[in-house]
């Protein structure tokens, strides 16, 4: 089974970017779709992001379309959210996740089988 760990996240002012990574270890990532989650104070845990297998593919949520970018370098075990023009609205904690059993892009959390500890992202305003 996989594991693995998020990091990158931070306090930003809005309009500012991050880059939030994934690092993962114990098999390789590459028979897994992985996407981005995000969990704001009081609500439910909720799709940000997935990208196939071998990177050929994306989805995004449409709150995040046109301003994040998932990707991924799987012989280096890793996965990447590039956030632009971030808003206060995107604040939550943020998930790496895994998908092992799903062909094609899983986006929704009964999907994944393998998270993260997440990593928090504030945008004040």
């Amino acid at each position: 089974q996989v594991q693995v760990v998020e990091s990158g996240g931070g306090l930003v002012q809005a309009g500012d970017s991050l880059r939030l990574s994934c690092a993962a270890s114990g098999r390789a990532i590459s028979t897994y779709a992985m996407g981005w989650f995000r969990q704001a104070p009081g609500k439910e845990r909720e799709f940000v992001a997935v990208i196939s297998r071998v990177g050929s593919s994306t989805t995004y949520a449409d709150s995040v379309k046109g301003r994040f970018t998932i990707s991924r370098d799987n012989a280096k075990n890793t996965m990447q959210l590039q956030m632009n023009g971030l808003k206060p609205e995107d604040t939550a904690v943020y998930y790496c996740a895994a998908s092992s059993g799903f062909r094609g892009l899983p986006s929704m959390v009964r999907d994944y089988d393998v998270w993260g500890q997440g990593t928090q992202v504030t945008v004040s305003s």
